[in-house]
């Protein structure tokens, strides 16, 4: 989902070197009207991911209190959400969106799983967060940040983890220091700043935290998120025929589908597991 929300961004000027303000965006009513929402919104993920790579990633971090409280920022529909509910019994989880529908999915799910006495759900821009300083032990993001920006996510949302408290998130990434013209190209079109995996480390430390672990998500989870989401590329294309905003839209989801099936070693997710920096 995030591609194809910097990618309608970019269009209409809102997009500029990974500046951009959501929560004007949200303000002006760009995100709430965009067909980008009923695209994903019947998928049950909102990017490539699955349980066992939360549970993973979940599992490389040490020594949490109890009573740990988890930021989930961009969570979509929450299945990590609930995942990370399951799997921390004691945790209390805040996860945040833009997009109030999700929200309302997530605690239907949390509901019927028994854990709505412990997720909290914030509608709220993940560059405007409503919380205070040192207010959590973990932040959660999985494939969200790309949208505010790699660097300024990190940056941004330092403030709200307690000193020694943990990040971990999902960032696009290159697996190949010489990728094809045509995913070079795309990439360039959607989200320039991706880089390889040693240089988003540089990024990381610099911001002021240390790497705890890392490592990248299968490309099997990347085949189910995209098999979904055809599917319902193909369920409502006929719903926006002659709405050239919408048309161009899913006509990036096809692509964006076909170059990952050609080029799947390229390019992809990598989890990282991160700590804040107490010395920075």
């Amino acid at each position: 989902m995030a591609k194809t929300v910097l990618v309608v961004l970019k269009k209409r000027n809102h997009y500029q070197d990974t500046t951009t303000d959501l929560s004007n965006c949200l303000c002006e009513g760009f995100m709430v009207d965009s067909p980008i929402f009923e695209i994903f919104d019947g998928l049950p993920r909102q990017g490539p991911g699955n349980n066992k790579c939360t549970e993973k990633a979940f599992n490389l971090l040490s020594s949490l209190p109890a009573g740990s409280k988890i930021l989930d920022i961009g969570c979509g529909v929450g299945m990590q959400t609930i995942h990370l509910a399951k799997i921390c019994n004691d945790c209390h989880i805040t996860a945040t969106d833009i997009y109030q529908p999700f929200l309302d999915k997530l605690m239907e799910n949390a509901v019927k799983e028994g854990f709505d006495d412990r997720i909290t759900t914030v509608c709220a821009s993940m560059d405007d967060l409503p919380f205070e300083a040192g207010e959590f032990d973990i932040i959660w993001a999985e494939g969200s940040i790309f949208i505010i920006g790699f660097e300024k996510g990190l940056s941004y949302w330092k403030q709200f983890l307690k000193e020694g408290g943990y990040m971990a998130l999902t960032e696009s990434t290159w697996f190949t220091d010489e990728p094809s013209s045509e995913v070079l190209q795309f990439w360039q079109g959607c989200y320039p700043d991706i880089k390889s995996i040693p240089d988003t480390e540089k990024v990381i430390m610099a911001v002021g935290y240390d790497l705890i672990d890392r490592f990248k998500l299968p490309a099997s989870t990347w085949y189910d998120f995209y098999s979904h989401l055809e599917k319902r590329v193909d369920e409502i294309s006929d719903n926006y025929k002659g709405n050239t905003d919408a048309e161009e839209i899913l006509s990036f989801n096809r692509k964006e589908i076909k170059i990952f099936r050609e080029y799947p070693d390229e390019y992809g997710y990598t989890f990282f597991i991160l700590q804040k920096n107490t010395n920075k």
